[in-house]
């Protein structure tokens, strides 16, 4: 596993705001929690999404990462910015969540059907056209995502859709930078592929 950084992180006003809460949450307080809860869920039910290729079940495992945050805060110890440590419980649940659907070969049709629905409900009114072929292109970029590896989907996930450095990026897969940038390079190879027909 990578070295942890930290260099970085006193210079952080953010993350120096998300560690006081984590640090309070690990001495028991339940509103630092709710706090953190309140700053990260969107981030964190769009990254499930993304990786799952799924709007369905996002809130539940979010919910089951936060819960996971929750127990594990009286091991917290601040070696590394507070969301490489959010990210990383994250990771583990949506690969695990991952294989089990492979392995159960899921991925239903009325998945698909609810990820379409919600993007062409959320559409703007000032040209629908335009904005239904929006939605269709994303819908198309999320599931040649959805596609890749699983390490290649969480680098393009949290770099494309969290703006995460590489360093970041590598703590949370416990890869080395070049691996991630690695991952990255083959990750866009693969999407090329898979989207020519749209681009």
């Amino acid at each position: 596993m990578p070295a942890a950084r930290t260099e970085s992180d006193s210079t952080d006003p953010e993350n120096a705001i998300n560690v006081e809460l984590m640090l309070r949450v690990k001495a028991g307080d339940h509103s630092a929690f709710e706090k953190l809860v309140e700053l990260h869920q969107n981030a964190v039910i769009g990254t499930v999404a993304k990786m799952l290729g799924s709007n369905m079940d996002a809130e539940d495992i979010a919910q089951q990462v936060f819960i996971r945050l929750w127990k594990s805060a009286a091991k917290y110890e601040v070696r590394a910015k507070f969301t490489t440590f959010l990210y990383t419980i994250t990771r583990n649940l949506v690969f695990n969540e991952s294989r089990r659907r492979k392995n159960k070969k899921e991925q239903s049709l009325e998945e698909k059907e609810e990820v379409s629905f919600k993007q062409i409900e959320d559409l703007g009114s000032v040209n629908p056209e335009k904005e239904l072929l929006k939605a269709e292109m994303r819908n198309h970029v999320d599931e040649a995502i959805a596609q890749l590896p699983e390490k290649q989907r969480m680098a393009v996930v949290l770099r494309r859709y969290e703006n995460m450095p590489y360093e970041e990026i590598a703590d949370v897969l416990e890869l080395s930078v070049s691996a991630v940038k690695s991952q990255l390079f083959r990750a866009r190879t693969s999407l090329r592929e898979l989207l020519s027909q749209y681009l």
